[in-house]
C-alpha cells in the first residue's frame, strides 16, 4: 500500500466475538419478547373473535381457590394446571408485578391482557380467566402438550417456535417449566388459609 502512495491500514477482523452461552440464551430470550412485542405475535395468536366476544363473566363466591378452580373449569383446563402456574408466577399475589410489568396473578403483560379481554389484571378473577384462557390457547397451539405451551407462556410462543417447537434453550424459562410441571403433578396446591371449597 505503502508503494502507491496509500496509507497502511490495519487488516479488518471478521470474525463474530465469541460471547458466553448465558449471554447468548439472554439475549435471544430479550430479542424474541422485543420482536413479539412490536409486532404483537401475541395478540395475533389470539383470535379476535374470542378475545372481542367472550365475557370474562362473574367470578364465583369464595377465595382464590374457588377462582382457581372456576376460571379453569369455565376456559377447559386442570384447575391444578392453572394453579401451578399461579403458584409459580406469583405465589398467589394478586398484585404482584414482575420488573418486566407483567401484573397479577397469572403474571400477564398489558397487551396480552387487553388480547385475553381482562381490563384489570389486578382483579384476581380477570387476572385468572386471563391465564387460563390463555393457557388454553397455547394448549390448542402446542397440541396438547403441556411443556411447549408452558414454555410458550414463559418465553413467549416466538422463542419456542424459533426452537423448533422445544423448550428454548434459556435457563429462565427451562427452570420455569420444570417449577411448573413439579407443582402440577404434586398434590393440588392452593393458598394456605384460603378458605374455598
Amino acid at each position: 500500500m505503502r508503494a502507491i502512495g496509500l496509507p497502511e491500514t490495519q487488516p479488518i477482523d471478521l470474525t463474530p466475538p465469541v460471547v458466553a452461552r448465558s449471554e447468548t440464551a439472554t439475549f435471544l430470550r430479550e430479542l424474541s419478547r422485543a420482536l413479539e412485542r412490536l409486532t404483537g405475535t401475541i395478540a395475533a395468536h389470539l383470535p379476535a373473535e374470542r378475545a372481542a366476544t367472550s365475557s370474562i363473566g362473574s367470578p364465583p363466591p369464595g377465595g382464590i381457590q374457588a377462582l382457581i378452580v372456576a376460571a379453569a373449569r369455565q376456559e377447559r383446563i386442570p384447575p391444578a394446571l392453572l394453579a401451578a402456574v399461579t403458584r409459580v408466577e406469583s405465589g398467589f399475589q394478586p398484585r404482584a408485578v414482575s420488573r418486566a410489568g407483567a401484573k397479577g396473578l397469572t403474571q400477564l403483560m398489558d397487551e396480552t391482557a387487553r388480547a385475553l379481554g381482562v381490563t384489570d389484571s389486578f382483579d384476581p378473577w380477570q387476572n385468572l380467566v386471563g391465564g387460563a384462557r390463555y393457557l388454553r390457547l397455547l394448549l390448542d397451539r402446542y397440541g396438547g402438550n403441556v411443556t411447549l405451551a408452558l414454555a410458550a407462556y414463559n418465553a413467549g410462543p416466538g422463542a419456542v417456535d424459533a426452537a423448533g417447537g422445544r423448550v428454548p434453550p434459556f435457563p429462565e424459562t427451562q427452570i420455569y417449566v420444570r417449577r411448573v410441571m413439579a407443582a402440577y403433578a404434586g398434590p393440588a396446591s392452593y393458598p394456605a388459609g384460603d378458605g374455598a371449597s
